[in-house]
């Protein structure tokens, strides 16, 4: 057995994850209104380890895969040939998942002043299709479904490494444009938006010179819980779209509508910053294909030429259907119960929905039936001109941004110190995060702003509870 996944194995009985029917037990009895954060997948732990335990639910079977997926997911990637984990590069932003998943969670925006360090952040770009004309290699390169146009040698995403003997396409350095942000009672915060450099050879240089060429900074997300998120069916999507806004809220939450290269039709987005990605097989090998430059039959080469097969894929999109979630703070203080309050009467939720739920057709069992609180609805939403990166992706507009879930969110600094929040990891905190919130988020914004110190306090409390 694996020696990381046999002291998860222990890590799980140890805090009373192997009998979690027991835990849930007694809490249901002192507790009985409060969701567990991941249904029957949920874990009793709130350590630097708190997103790396399997599920507690699983069967034997489920969790033998799960463990398959764990080595799959934590392994470094080599150049080819290799018998063991072959295809890294020739460019890449990491040789393994877990480079950018740290600890399985969100990534911190640091980039070396000699773009020599490998960081959890990366920059996606696409091709204006006005610019066709200039890019002629371009035409008929469209992801099918109306989706972005590949950058000739780039292709969706900028590889700032490379393995030896080849070049990194470009380097990349990061710096911060400081805005202050004043308070109706005088409160002044100061926020940050990230401002990208870049230095390599003239030809690619010139390309990032080019308005045409859209860009958009990613810090990785969590990776807990994703398979919750999947089972949610179809339909409860749907009926949560409100694109009109029929009920007069303020707010028209819609779906993205996305290429699905499994079936080969158009299909609902799930994953990712703007959802551009219909399912974890999706998302994983789009990952090892972009971010490791691992062919696979997701995401094959120009000549169809692949790497690792589709099980390997699969395996590893398991790791992540299968993780628990953490669950969130019993017994929590007065500041808290009252923030939990706020984020209702503020409008919070309704965006970041509190609870959904699956029904008995998941694939893996364990995420059948299952009712959770991740705060999300998975929709897309205009967050204004403030956040907006000016790419579009799929039907997600240039100020676009698929619900980030929340659960978990107040353990980021016990998983990562450095970590922060939103797309770009420009929100070193969560006050700076609502702060940035535009658009569908304006009203809430100016909510938060509008109520005494104390009371943004206890928003944050409860957030810090999840």
């Amino acid at each position: 057995m694996n020696s990381r996944f046999f002291t998860l194995l222990l890590m799980m009985c140890f805090t009373g994850a192997c009998s979690p029917s027991q835990d849930r037990d007694s809490k249901a009895t002192t507790e009985p209104l409060m969701i567990f954060s991941g249904g029957e997948t949920t874990i009793k732990n709130r350590t630097s380890g708190a997103f790396t335990a399997p599920a507690t639910n699983l069967n034997s079977e489920e969790f033998a895969l799960h463990g398959e997926g764990d080595i799959l997911f934590e392994g470094e990637y080599v150049m080819a040939p290799s018998p063991v984990r072959p295809g890294l590069g020739p460019v890449f932003n990491n040789s393994s998942c877990r480079g950018c998943h740290v600890r399985n969670g969100r990534g911190m925006a640091v980039l070396g002043e000699t773009g020599t360090l490998r960081s959890p952040i990366l920059v996606r770009v696409s091709l204006d299709p006005s610019a066709l004309d200039r890019y002629p290699e371009a035409k008929g390169t469209q992801v099918p479904g109306n989706g972005p146009y590949p950058v000739p040698g780039f292709g969706g995403q900028i590889q700032n490494h490379a393995v030896f003997g080849y070049e990194a396409e470009i380097t990349l350095s990061l710096s911060w444009e400081e805005i202050n942000e004043k308070f109706p009672d005088g409160t002044t915060v100061t926020l940050r938006k990230p401002i990208l450099s870049y230095s390599g050879k003239a030809e690619q240089l010139a390309k990032m010179d080019d308005p045409a060429i859209l860009r958009s900074i990613r810090q990785t997300p969590p990776v807990v819980g994703l398979g919750l998120l999947e089972a949610v069916s179809e339909q409860t999507l749907l009926d949560l779209e409100d694109p009109m806004d029929k009920n007069g809220d303020g707010i028209s939450g819609r779906l993205n509508r996305v290429w699905d290269p499994i079936s080969g039709t158009v299909a609902i987005g799930r994953f990712g910053w703007k959802a551009s990605a219909p399912s974890l097989i999706v998302q994983t090998g789009n990952a090892f294909s972009e971010d490791m430059g691992v062919k696979n039959p997701v995401s094959p080469d120009a000549d169809g030429s692949i790497e690792i097969d589709l099980e390997a894929v699969r395996k590893t999109a398991y790791y992540t259907q299968t993780l628990a979630v953490p669950d969130r703070l019993r017994g929590i203080s007065s500041s808290a119960l009252q923030g939990e309050i706020l984020f209702s009467t503020l409008g919070c939720a309704s965006c970041h929905t509190p609870s959904l739920s699956t029904d008995e057709t998941p694939a893996i069992a364990a995420l059948r039936n299952q009712t959770f609180s991740a705060y999300t609805d998975l929709l897309l939403h205009d967050m204004g001109e403030g956040l907006a990166d000016h790419r579009p992706d799929f039907e997600a507009s240039g100020t676009e941004w698929r619900t980030p879930p929340l659960w978990g969110i107040g353990l980021t600094a016990t998983i990562l110190p450095q970590s922060s929040f939103l797309h770009d990891g420009r929100a070193r905190t969560l006050e700076e995060a609502i702060l940035w919130h535009g658009g569908e988020g304006e009203k809430s914004k100016k909510a938060y702003q509008s109520i005494r110190k104390t009371q943004r306090a206890q928003l944050i409390d409860f957030l810090k509870t999840l």
